[in-house]
């Protein structure tokens, strides 16, 4: 459809929603700069064990602030686009009901810490990481509050500027206090400064709320009425955990540092799309409410295809080069290449199902959540059959650690595909983010990339500092010449001032 055929509210929505695209790739290139130099610290400093053992636990305190989020992330926008009461007072109640969940998850890790260090004993500050629960759950409600009012920024603030930065710095100077508890102190500082950094924000955009009271029965009715979604979104985070978490159950603490680090690089694209959330969220219950369920379609296409087309370059741009890129935490993480090509195409084919779901919690949220619950299975069996399989014919330690890379990314194709044709049904529209010349770009960007990838091996510096860039520019030139329409180039473009 022609941009004269789009109704003028949906061109605003798409406006919108690109500008939010823009801050969101600006903040994956703030947050990639920070990010490796975390890495780089904890690899050569700390030791693959030593990470090996802070990742699982940070995984642990992740999934309990994910739980106690109530689905709020996500659910926060339908709350305040169905009300006619104060939008402060709202998002107050997000935040109490949040920060009660968060303390009843940490206080039941402080009791039992051993659910974060399974394979080690308690020692030193381990059993006060469980504390950091209530500063990760809180943060993440308060930025959905910034993001329904389209402030991405904040999220960009907190998320790639403040958080990454705070735990490279804090895991450099912690490492001359202690080696043991160094990581834990440089992660539980960077998430009370996000937890700083997004209340501020959220504080400028609505104000004190003035004249609310707690009310008991509205705080249980707003947990009660978002529990599918938190249901779905706990469901979607474990999804990208539960390949480590069974990892751990095979392998040593050495080889979960190793993967890891591939884990961390290619969750950097994925930020590009759960920061879309947010943004989707109001664009999509106001359509709701005006039952323009055609403009819903296009708009989740057409945010898919922007995920989908960023994360394909992305990923090729650190998978090509996965080597060097591995090799810069220290020369035996270069074996877990394998796993972060999986983890990186893991992200590419898991973009459809992420903006499908930003429609299907609106829309059949109970669906969801099954279809959700059985991909995790699926995840599971896989991850457990390829292993087990991996170890059968005696493939070595680091092709093992791969294969729940694998599972993953099967199991998130099943999902998103599952998704985006249920979300089409009931739109009665079609859902497509796919389109061919995505193809003919990674070809390109593959052709580029071999080449810098064949030098010699003294010359690795080269295939990071001008590779990487070389294959973005490769594949953005063919993306946009021929992959791009009207629309699309929305996202590079500012909107002129009403």
């Amino acid at each position: 459809m022609s941009a004269a055929a789009v109704p003028s509210s949906e061109q605003d929505d798409i406006a919108a929603l690109a500008k939010g695209g823009r801050t969101n790739v600006f903040g994956f290139l703030l947050r990639l700069a920070a990010r490796l130099p975390f890495l780089f610290i904890a690899g050569r400093i700390y030791g693959a064990e030593a990470l090996g053992r802070f990742a699982y636990a940070v995984l642990v305190v992740e999934f309990v602030a994910q739980l106690a989020t109530l689905g709020l992330k996500r659910g926060l926008a339908g709350a305040l686009s169905q009300t006619e009461r104060p939008h402060a007072h709202v998002v107050t109640e997000a935040m109490v009901v949040t920060l009660a969940a968060a303390t009843l998850g940490a206080a039941l890790l402080v009791a039992f810490p051993q659910a974060m260090f399974p394979n080690s004993t308690i020692n030193g500050l381990d059993r006060l990481l469980a504390l950091v629960v209530i500063a990760v759950a809180g943060s993440d409600v308060a930025l959905a509050a910034c993001a329904y009012r389209f402030d991405v920024g904040a999220t960009v603030r907190a998320r790639s500027i403040i958080e990454p930065w705070t735990i490279s710095i804090g895991a450099f100077v912690f490492s001359f206090y202690s080696l043991r508890d160094g990581l834990i102190l440089s992660y539980a500082l960077s998430m009370i400064a996000a937890f700083a950094a997004s209340i501020i924000p959220m504080t400028r955009h609505y104000g004190r709320p003035r004249g609310w009271r707690p009310d008991g029965g509205r705080l249980w009715r707003l947990a009660r009425r978002n529990l599918p979604l938190a249901a779905a979104d706990g469901v979607e985070w474990g999804s990208r955990r539960l390949d480590m978490a069974i990892l751990g159950l095979f392998v040593s603490p050495a080889v979960i540092g190793i993967y890891y680090v591939a884990q961390q690089v290619a969750s950097l694209p994925q930020k590009l799309k759960t920061s879309f959330d947010p943004i989707l969220g109001p664009v999509i219950t106001r359509n709701l409410a005006e039952n323009n369920l055609a403009g819903i379609a296009r708009q989740v296409s057409q945010v898919g295809f922007w995920i989908i087309a960023a994360q394909a370059g992305i990923a090729l741009a650190l998978g090509i080069p996965g080597e060097a890129v591995m090799g810069l935490v220290g020369p035996h993480f270069v074996s877990g290449t394998g796993a972060l090509a999986f983890l990186l195409m893991a992200e590419v084919v898991a973009a459809t199902a992420v903006v499908s779901e930003s429609a299907l919690v609106y829309i059949a949220r109970h669906r969801n959540l099954m279809i959700s619950l059985i991909m995790i299975g699926l995840q599971a069996a896989f991850s457990f059959a390829l292993i087990l399989l991996a170890r059968r014919i005696g493939l070595p330690v680091m092709a093992v650690a791969a294969a729940p890379a694998l599972a993953l990314c099967l199991a998130l194709g099943v999902g998103a595909f599952v998704k985006a044709r249920l979300l089409a049904r009931l739109l009665g529209a079609p859902i497509n983010a796919w389109r061919w010349p995505l193809l003919s770009a990674a070809g390109v960007a593959c052709i580029v990339g071999a080449g810098f990838v064949a030098l010699p091996h003294s010359l690795e510096w080269v295939e990071l500092v001008v590779g990487v860039w070389a294959i973005l520019g490769a594949y953005g030139f063919v993306i946009w010449r021929w992959g791009f329409g009207p629309e699309d180039r929305t996202l590079f473009r500012k909107q002129k001032a009403n």
